[in-house]
């Protein structure tokens, strides 16, 4: 028998996504999904007729590898009214297929193989994966869950600063926890990457989701930042498209923007050309939709964290963001693990283990993700799957 060859070495240093995983299991078991982020209802009406619309009208063949120029233009005047940046869309903005290749085509243009990016734990678990994928070493810096708002000790960010660190990922606001970054923690951000001469790269695809009057900052806008930040973003969250795969990465440091469009070509040439059409509408809408659509979230939000308490879990109070993290020690002595699973198999209800968004997994033992950007009426059945725990 012959031996047959093996994968690379840089693929098995880190696992399938535990996210889709449970994905699958909530198929297999007919159970709600609450592990996976996305919406179980239509985005608005008018961004459907909208993508059927550049169908029609020849919108079928390659765009511009780095965005079609209408949605860079659309892009360059959100940026500008809502995040308080100024960009030139023929040079700073380059459209992905969803924030996840931004991510990716980020990392590859800023990062050398050994160079150290620091991440707050807990962390979306693409970031890990990504790293590696780019030769880097992530160190971890805590943000403290049984706190209130989640905050990060500032002596352990400083510490984890060093002549080998070349970017910081944030995430605001923040994935698993729903924490929204203050401006003076933003601020306390930026004076450590001015000292360092550090990239940081914000991932901020929930800026619209935020609740109790929390305030979005983007970090390019403080001061001395806009040319040492890129910014990843994408429709997927506030417009409810997750399947249309259209992100960006933007950064007014030019020679890194050039470094991400020409990483970009060549992982994916180009984001589809008539959904960046229809994307282009979507940045439009009257600011209005994103008032309504942090209210819709929020009456989900509150519904979850009830339904929640009802049955017994200790939630972290989220500020952004659709998830909550939440203790489960008062209903089962498992693992995250093993009780996610329960979960799914026994009650029909699938949810994320809190361990895979941690370096060390017994961080995350005690903890659940739930994702809750669903109808109120899958909510209302999820509370009376979850009301069986208790009685």
């Amino acid at each position: 028998w012959k031996v047959l060859p093996r994968a690379a070495e840089r693929v098995g240093l880190f696992t399938e996504s535990v996210i889709r995983e449970m994905t699958r299991l909530a198929s297999l078991y007919g159970a709600i999904n609450l592990a996976q982020g996305f919406p179980d209802f239509d985005p608005p009406r008018v961004l459907i007729e909208a993508a059927v619309e550049a169908l029609r009208s020849g919108y079928n063949q390659y765009s511009i590898t780095w965005g079609a120029p209408n949605l860079r233009r659309a892009l360059a005047e959100k940026l500008s009214w809502y995040n308080g940046v100024e960009v030139d869309p023929e040079k700073h903005i380059t459209v992905t297929c969803g924030a996840t290749e931004a991510m990716m085509a980020t990392l590859l243009s800023v990062v050398n193989p050994g160079d150290e990016v620091i991440v707050f734990e807990p962390f979306y678990e693409n970031y890990g994966p990504d790293a590696l994928l780019s030769g880097a070493t992530l160190r971890h810096v805590p943000l403290h869950l049984e706190e209130p708002e989640c905050p990060f000790d500032p002596d352990e960010l400083r510490a984890a600063f060093n002549k080998r660190t070349r970017a910081i990922i944030i995430n605001t606001p923040h994935n698993p926890s729903g924490k929204v970054f203050s401006r003076e923690e933003l601020e306390f951000i930026a004076s450590l990457c001015r000292e360092h001469n550090v990239i940081a790269i914000t991932d901020e695809v929930y800026e619209h989701i935020l609740y109790n009057g929390r305030k979005h900052v983007s970090l390019a806008s403080l001061p001395g930042m806009a040319e040492r930040t890129v910014i990843v973003n994408s429709v997927s969250k506030t417009y409810s498209v997750t399947g249309w795969r259209v992100g960006w990465a933007v950064t007014r440091n030019e020679g890194i923007a050039d470094g991400i469009r020409r990483a970009h070509d060549f992982l994916t040439v180009g984001a589809p050309a008539p959904l960046q059409e229809a994307a282009a509408m979507a940045l439009r809408m009257p600011r209005s939709y994103y008032d309504e659509l942090a209210r819709m979230y929020q009456r989900k939000r509150d519904l979850m964290l009830e339904i929640l308490q009802r049955a017994g879990f200790r939630s972290i109070l989220p500020y952004g963001a659709y998830y909550i993290m939440a203790d489960f020690t008062g209903i089962s002595s498992e693992d995250d693990v093993a009780f996610s699973h329960f979960l799914t198999k026994e009650y029909g209800v699938a949810t994320v283990p809190g361990s895979s968004f941690y370096k060390d997994p017994s961080m995350g033992r005690r903890y659940v993700r739930f994702a809750f950007p669903k109808k109120e009426e899958t909510l209302e059945e999820v509370r009376q799957r979850l009301d069986r725990l208790v009685g």
